[in-house]
């Protein structure tokens, strides 16, 4: 484990005997539960690229069949950034958020012009291409590249808040900055891929958010989240997290708005539209309003405008005065 000090936040270090034991009981669950997911298959910084992209905000079952699809498309980076962009947005569908088709493509465009093709290695190096975060940069490095490096999604911060530091409600004991410092001294010498790995399907099939299976989970004993449940009158687990996280959203259903009445919607009813035209087809926004939203009125026109513009900004479509089509 690194000699440097944890963040402030955390109270004191976890034994080394602990971590010793967190690491080798799920190390060796995820030896016979891991998922058998085609990115593990390969170490090819692209396809690898490829996943975290599409896995941002989206479940697994949704991105498999896409991703093959996507990959038979663009089977390599100078294919991707050699495409029309019109072309990218199509084969993303029906993924949402599209605007990860348009960044995905600007990488490996950028990748092409500063890096001679070759996606960088170090996270430095991948923290340079636009739109690669932390985690993303992290996750290339070790799981195409596989240098001893931790990286932190949601699954990851999840499981090592509660394993280590307990409860993440109502109230965070560590931000997500900080968890990355935290997440590299836990890592075991010569397993991160694997330990990475682990931790990701640990927080996706047993420690879910809000039903977490805590009778399954191999940490059951050393997690001080499962601990402070047990301090509860509830059986450990989904029934305590759910009244926490409520409490801590502080959240009712009624001011919840619904996912067809949001921006987020009909923009992508505005991109499914245009996908469905002739790629050099335009169409009026007078004629596209009436099409993505049944009462649309005259009053309408300045909203569906800034949708539009706001679209155009993030390269989703091609915008001018004869109207609009994908880029």
């Amino acid at each position: 484990m690194s000699k440097r000090s944890l963040p402030a936040s955390v109270s004191s270090q976890p034994a080394p005997e602990l971590v010793t034991q967190v690491q080798v009981d799920l190390l060796q669950w995820y030896r016979t539960h891991q998922r058998d997911l085609p990115w593990r298959a390969t170490s090819d910084p692209y396809a690898i690229l490829v996943s975290e992209i599409m896995l941002q905000q989206t479940q697994v079952e949704r991105v498999l069949p896409k991703y093959r699809q996507f990959l038979a498309a663009f089977p390599t980076l100078a294919a991707l950034a050699a495409a029309p962009t019109a072309e990218v947005i199509t084969v993303w569908a029906p993924l949402g958020y599209n605007s990860r088709a348009v960044r995905l493509q600007a990488i490996a465009r950028q990748v092409i012009a500063e890096y001679d093709g070759h996606i960088p290695i170090s996270i430095d190096a991948l923290l340079q291409l636009k739109g690669i975060g932390r985690y993303t940069a992290g996750a290339i490095a070790c799981f195409a590249y596989h240098q001893q490096v931790a990286t932190v999604d949601t699954n990851i911060y999840r499981v090592l808040h509660r394993i280590f530091l307990g409860l993440e409600y109502p109230q965070p004991r560590i931000t997500n900055d900080q968890m990355f410092t935290f997440a590299e001294q836990l890592l075991p010498v010569g397993e991160a891929y694997n330990w990475n790995q682990a931790l990701m399907d640990l927080g996706a099939t047993v420690c879910s958010s809000a039903n977490p299976q805590c009778a399954r989970c191999p940490l059951q004993a050393q997690c001080m989240a499962y601990s402070e449940m047990g301090q509860y009158s509830l059986f450990p687990g989904g029934a305590v997290l759910r009244q926490l996280r409520k409490v801590a959203e502080q959240k009712t259903s009624y001011e919840t708005k619904p996912f067809t009445s949001t921006n987020r919607y009909f923009r992508g009813r505005i991109i499914d539209h245009l996908r469905s035209l002739p790629a050099t087809q335009r169409v009026m926004l007078a004629d596209l309003g009436p099409i993505i939203k049944t009462d649309y009125e005259a009053a309408d026109h300045a909203w569906l405008l800034t949708l539009v513009q706001g679209l155009a900004k993030d390269g989703l479509v091609d915008f001018q005065e004869d109207g609009l089509r994908l880029p």
